[in-house]
């Protein structure tokens, strides 16, 4: 009974964090007292060039106010500790408009091992990140000297100055600036001080996170011109696709309807009338097959649900961003993703359950289980990778069991009923076939065709189109994510995502076409790995971004970076795919209730 009430309380806590997201106990109002204890957090320390390698701001041997202080850690939401943010009271005596000089904050000598962390630190441009009133501050540890004969020497920085500027009761700005720097050796003493010194400003409070934003490299105009070219494409695009299908296809019927009419009153022979479906009209010789399940149909139904679900999940949280701000708050998107997630699932195993229920499957329990883990299943494989990793370099990049847990509960106890209950609805109000042709008892061999028209190629091809239309985008994402910038534009990142949308739906339907057009009636698949190959093409610049943009060094971040990127692109895969599929499934559909098929 104890163990009872004890996983009810862990459940419920969770559920609360979670939804409290980011909270910073009497700070979270910002409003402060004139002489109140303005609290000052160290979070973090890690090298410059390996933004995911990062340890606690301890790890480094500093010596403390008060070191015989039990540490007082702010835990933040979800999202906060998945980041990798450990938020530590530094001791500081700061209050609120009061002025103070330089003031010491401890003394230390260095012995042997002390002085070689610090100088391997500051040879790896080891930085860190403190807090102040949800505003963050950072500073390198040291710095490289030469003498005159060309040898570096490290500096360690024992100054830190914060200037922080307030409007009222409200601190608006808060910079940093570090100094005194003394040679790092065996047996140097050091003394590390501080001082605070306050100004009035103008800034209203709502605009105080402005200047973390960087507009000179996210509002350039090559990325107007990128989203403006991206635009024309999608009418151009939209523009050919349907001047072409519309076009062949009503010829198609035209000829098909000609042709059956003078058939029927005996005009033409076998030979021609056999001609003249042969030309141009290939698919419609694959009407008694086009409607029969596809291959892997558990499998397939998974993923086209689980597609579904990140639609909509995605638009949800870009919504949610841009309504309320969420880039300003630390893990708060992060957060929103998971909780969106989690919720959405009813969605994903409606299409599922429908999908799955419209070919007639029979083993619907597995293909909810399959919807239901897919996405987080391998997401989880590829995050207990990373996880194992950041626990061996004793990183903050390793997430602590309990919460662990708590994403655990969301899945278990929220996430996967959502999906079992949509998977039954959409098994009883969504699983009429209703198709418009009868499927053939005996399947139609496929004839051979040239290379450029069987799957593979149509796959492969399909995917190029989509990743033009967001490979400018994704420097702008790749750089804001590994770089150190907040990214911000989620207008435009809407817009893009809106551009995919389109590009990809008229792209699958030209390759079903086409794959139709070979007599090929396998395109369920085909339509899914066409779109879902924007993936690989994301990969593949991934690969590129890491090697001539970045500067991430070992097998930490390296392990990092496209551990995250694997997570992204199988994301983009199934939604792209999913988005695909149900184009395809829609034209499909379409251009056969226009043809008789008895």
């Amino acid at each position: 009974m104890a163990r009872l009430r004890a996983e009810s309380f862990l459940l419920a806590s969770t559920v609360v964090a979670l939804l409290a997201l980011n909270v910073l106990g009497s700070e979270k109002n910002h409003k402060y007292a004139d002489k109140e204890q303005v609290s000052l957090w160290v979070n973090k320390v890690g090298p410059y060039n390996n933004p995911q390698e990062t340890y606690n701001y301890y790890y480094l041997p500093f010596c403390k106010l008060n070191p015989k202080q039990r540490a007082e850690h702010s835990w933040g939401g979800l999202g906060e500790v998945l980041q990798g943010n450990e938020l530590i009271n530094s001791q500081l005596d700061i209050k609120y408009k009061e002025k103070l000089e330089s003031t010491r904050i401890c003394t230390m000598t260095l012995d042997e091992r002390k002085a070689d962390i610090f100088e391997d630190a500051i040879r790896r441009q080891y930085w860190f990140e403190l807090f102040m009133d949800d505003l963050p501050v950072w500073g390198f540890v040291g710095e490289l000297k030469k003498d005159d004969t060309g040898n570096e020497t490290a500096y360690i920085y024992t100054s830190k100055r914060f200037d922080v500027a307030y409007n009222g009761d409200r601190i608006i700005q808060v910079n940093l600036t570090t100094a005194d720097p003394v040679p790092v050796a065996p047996g140097a003493k050091l003394e590390f001080r501080y001082s605070v010194e306050w100004s009035a400003t103008k800034t209203p409070f709502s605009r105080r996170f402005e200047r973390y934003l960087d507009y000179t490299f996210f509002e350039h105009k090559i990325h107007w011109f990128s989203l403006v070219n991206s635009f024309m494409m999608v009418l151009f695009l939209t523009g050919l696709v349907a001047i072409i299908l519309m076009r062949t296809l009503r010829k198609d019927y035209a000829r098909y309807a000609r042709s059956a009419a003078d058939a029927l009153d005996g005009a033409l022979d076998a030979e021609s009338l056999e001609r003249d479906f042969g030309e141009e009209s290939g698919w419609k010789l694959v009407h008694g097959d086009v409607f029969r399940p596809p291959r892997q149909l558990t499998l397939l139904a998974a993923a086209v649900g689980t597609g579904v679900q990140l639609v909509f999940l995605c638009l949800a949280v870009i919504l949610l961003t841009i309504a309320g701000s969420f880039f300003e708050e630390r893990g708060t998107i992060l957060t929103c993703f998971i909780i969106a997630y989690t919720f959405t699932s009813f969605i994903g195993g409606y299409v599922s359950g429908g999908l799955y229920a419209r070919h007639e499957g029979r083993h619907w329990i597995r293909t909810m289980l399959i919807t239901a883990s897919l996405f987080p299943g391998m997401c989880f494989a590829i995050a207990f990778a990373l996880n194992t990793i950041a626990i061996f370099y004793h990183s903050l990049a390793a997430v602590p069991f309990a919460y662990i847990m708590a994403v655990l509960l969301l899945w278990g106890f929220i996430s996967f009923p959502l999906c079992l209950i949509g998977t039954v609805i959409g098994r009883n109000w969504n699983s009429i076939p209703n198709y418009p042709c009868r499927v053939k008892r005996i399947p139609s061999p496929i004839p051979g065709k040239p290379w450029y028209l069987r799957p593979w190629a149509i796959c492969a091809a399909g995917g190029l189109l989509p990743f033009g239309s967001i490979f400018i985008e994704m420097y702008f994402v790749f750089t804001s994510f590994w770089n150190y910038k907040v990214y911000y534009i989620y207008g435009f990142l809407l817009l893009v995502v809106l551009i995919l949308c389109v590009v990809t739906v008229c792209v699958t339907i030209v390759g079903t076409y086409f794959l139709l057009n070979a007599e090929n009636y396998h395109w369920q698949w085909t339509a899914f790995g066409m779109s879902a190959s924007t993936s690989f093409y994301v990969f593949l610049y991934s690969v590129h971004y890491f090697l001539l943009k970045t500067k991430m060094t070992g097998f930490f971040q390296t392990c990092f970076y496209f551990g995250y990127t694997s997570m992204f692109c199988l994301g983009l895969a199934l939604l792209c795919g999913a988005m695909g599929y149900m184009a395809a499934a829609a034209f499909v559909r379409t251009i056969y209730r226009n043809v008789k098929c008895d």
